[in-house]
């Protein structure tokens, strides 16, 4: 009996590969921007609901340990998004206020573009997290494009 052939319409479609490599190399920048946007932008909500942030409503808001937040924010002191001493609260410097606001504008565009597709509020508000991170420029215009003629 001669083998069979593999079905055309079951083939996964092949990428150059260029464009994968791409494709590839963006993600990982953003992997790892993702987590000082992150915190930033958890600062920023702390700071305004609070008046300031603390190392223990981070790691509660973000779900980590104590250890991680003051290793994470270490790193954000040496980017120069925050400034924090020990035993005080965590503060954003003007960089890490621009960076927490375009994080936020770009949070709202994603959920409120999965909402005008009829996906409810809760896998909204989870997509967004992963998606908001990972969303081009050019991908989120379109967003903003569709809800702009959805609100007229």
């Amino acid at each position: 009996m001669p083998p069979k052939k593999p079905s055309r319409t079951a083939a996964k479609p092949v990428r150059p590969s260029a464009l994968q490599a791409e494709s590839l190399q963006q993600t990982r920048r953003e992997h790892a921007s993702e987590t000082a946007e992150d915190y930033v932008e958890a600062i920023a909500d702390l700071t305004a609901s609070l008046g300031e942030a603390r190392v223990v409503d981070l790691a509660r808001r973000l779900g980590v340990t104590h250890v991680t937040v003051n290793r994470t924010l270490a790193r954000l002191q040496q980017a120069g998004f925050v400034t924090a001493r020990p035993y005080r609260g965590i503060f954003l410097t003007a960089e890490g206020r621009q960076l927490a606001a375009a994080c936020q504008q770009r949070h709202t565009t994603v959920i409120a573009f999965l909402r005008s597709l009829g996906i409810s509020e809760h896998a909204a508000e989870i997509d967004a997290e992963g998606i908001e991170h990972h969303v081009s420029p050019e991908t989120l215009a379109a967003f903003e494009r569709h809800l702009r003629r959805e609100a007229r």
